[in-house]
Formats: structure tokens, sequence, C-alpha cells
């Protein structure tokens, strides 16, 4: 897919009130992120979503004009649609789509770099893929024998791809189950030699990584880029005469798809049993109260209610704001201002990551 143009759509029904200019910024990251070239961005209204293409029938024809005159044969839908509605826009439009939850599979998988995370990527892909064989096979439809509904040599090779899919993902699952008794088992050791672990966590592109590397003097992957780390790390520091392990988790993004989290769930474990979690919030985002909400939606998706204890709200990226815009936000007071790029605030993080594990 790289180097290729694409159009990107973002279609939203007229009576929300979300900010749509955001989420359409945020699908051209995303489509950056992979080296995609977009060629035009556009947010389409609609007064209700149709079960068919998701757009109606006049959006269409506008849109298959741009991607005529543009040249393109990719568009990139940032909602999540059903197999039905990717397969008839591909009709339609006479292009590949792809969705958004398609859009960051792909993004994952040429990111993962571990074992654990390549098997996570793929056993996702393959469930995302098994939920689409409408899509895959609706050429077999001209075959159907005559005999109604049932049976016909297409149904069967679904049918048949179905298993081989099964197969595939029960095959992943024990191989990643493996790797989570290993996982099991290092915890295990942490816990018996008291070993305190600290877990962050975020949006996408927040500053995980960058924090990460100052509070562990690591050089994990930090780019301005969502998505730029993927495979959790774990990294010791000492400080304060005490032995900390840090873990720097996948950033986190709105509508992230559930067959990742559910693949991720080995490496999301290490947020469940930290000691504590910084969540880093990017004050420089506009959008940075949406941003917290998506983030704590994941984390109850695994298991951590909002008003967990452990739950520490590090404010990050301070250096690119006016200070009095802090002032007059009503941040808990507990919170940590810090710039993880300059290195403000530092300290007083890891002396209240001291107070916090210590008390």
């Amino acid at each position: 897919m790289n180097n290729k143009q694409i159009l990107i759509v973002h279609p939203f029904l007229k009576f929300t009130r979300n900010k749509n200019n955001y989420f359409l910024s945020e699908a051209e990251n995303l489509v950056q992120a992979i080296n995609l070239e977009c060629v035009e961005s556009s947010l389409i209204g609609l007064e209700k979503i149709s079960p068919n293409t998701f757009i109606n029938k006049g959006n269409l024809i506008i849109f298959k004009k741009k991607l005529q005159d543009a040249g393109v044969d990719i568009v990139f839908f940032n909602v999540n649609l059903s197999p039905i509605q990717q397969r008839n826009l591909e009709n339609e439009l006479n292009a590949k789509v792809i969705d958004r939850t398609g859009l960051i599979l792909e993004i994952f998988g040429s990111r993962a770099k571990s074992n654990e995370g390549k098997l996570s990527v793929e056993l996702a892909s393959l469930q995302f893929q098994k939920s689409r064989l409408v899509r895959s096979w609706t050429h077999l439809e001209r075959q159907r024998g005559g005999a109604g509904f049932m049976g016909g040599p297409g149904e069967k090779q679904i049918e048949s791809d179905k298993r081989q899919l099964t197969e595939k993902i029960n095959r992943l699952k024990k191989k990643i189950k493996k790797i989570v008794s290993i996982r099991d088992l290092q915890r295990y050791r942490r816990i018996k030699n008291k070993i305190p672990v600290i877990s962050l966590v975020g949006y996408t592109n927040s500053g995980k990584s960058t924090l990460f590397n100052k509070l562990t003097k690591s050089d994990v992957l930090s780019k301005n880029m969502l998505f730029a780390s993927l495979d959790s790390t774990i990294r010791k520091s000492f400080f304060n005469n005490t032995n900390f392990l840090f873990v720097d988790t996948v950033g986190f993004i709105s509508d992230l798809p559930t067959t990742l989290v559910d693949a991720f769930k080995s490496t999301l474990d290490e947020i469940i049993y930290s000691d504590l979690i910084l969540h880093i919030r990017d004050i420089s985002n506009s959008n940075y109260l949406e941003q917290k909400k998506d983030v704590l939606k994941i984390l109850r998706e695994i298991g951590i209610d909002m008003n967990d204890a452990r739950i520490l709200d590090v404010i990050n990226k301070v250096d690119l704001i006016k200070s009095d815009r802090i002032l007059h936000n009503s941040f808990d007071k507990n919170s940590i201002y810090i710039s993880a790029l300059k290195g403000n605030g530092i300290e007083n993080l890891k002396k209240k990551i001291y107070e916090k594990i210590i008390y």
C-alpha cells in the first residue's frame, strides 16, 4: 500500500455534535502513518446511514466523480463499515474501499516487531477477515445452483474458507497462549521480588514513549506519528533508592477495533497488574477531553474502572501552550504537569510516583 494515493471521507450524522474536523484531521494522520498520500479529504453530512452503502446515492455520485477526476482508486472511510456496505461501496465506486478498522490493522501490521506483536496483529487480521468473507467470495454468487438459499458451490466455498481461517486462528491462539504463560511467570517473579510496576497509557501520539525514554534512559521509537510504537516494552529505572519497572504500551485511539483489543489482551494485561497507571495526556491537543474519554473507555474494556486509585493523570506537552491555559483548566489537583520532550516536571513526577508506590 506504500506510496499510493488515497481519498479520505469522514461521514457523519448531521444532528450529532461531534468535532468532525478533528476526526477528519485524525483520519489524515492515520493515512500518513502508513505512508499513503492523501489527495483530498472530505466531510459528508448524512440525514441517516444507509444500510447498503452507509452514504446515500447522491453522495455516491458526487464522490465517484471525485475519484475519477483525481485518478485515485483507493478510498478510506473513517468509520467502521459492515461487510455488505464495504462490498457495495466498492462496486458502486469501482475502487478499493478501506474502513477505519481495516486501516488500523494495516498500520499495526506494518509496525509490529516482536514475535508476540506480529502474532497478535495476525490474529486480529484473521478474525477481521473471517467477518468479511461475504466480500471475499462475492464472485462465487454467480456459481450458485438453483437450490434456493441453501447449498450451492459458493456457499460451500465460504464454509470451507471459514474452517481454514478458524484453524489458523486456533493455531495462533495456542502460540499466544504459550507467550502469555511466559509473561505470567515473569510477572510472578516481579511480584515475588516486590519490584513496583508502572504502566504508561494514553491516546496515541500523547508522548508516552518520549516520557518512557526519559524515565528509563531508553531509546524506544518516539515520533510525532500515530502508533509510532506498537510493541509493549518493559524497562527498569532506579530513583529515590528504589527499583521500578516501567511498561510502555500501545497508544489508544477512538474506536480501537475490538479484534485488536482482544488480540493484544496479553500485552494489555500488564496494565491490569500494574501498581500504578500513568495516564499521559496531551494538553496541547484541543480535544484532550475527548481523548481522555476514549482512553478510559478502553481501560474499562480490559477491566480497569475510571476511578481506579492507581490512575495518575500526567499532563504532557505543557511547553506547547500558554501557562494561563493550564491555570484555567479543571484538572485534578493531584495531576502532574510535564514536558516529556523538554524534561520539565520529570523530577516532580518521580517524586509523585515514589509517594504513590511507597505510601
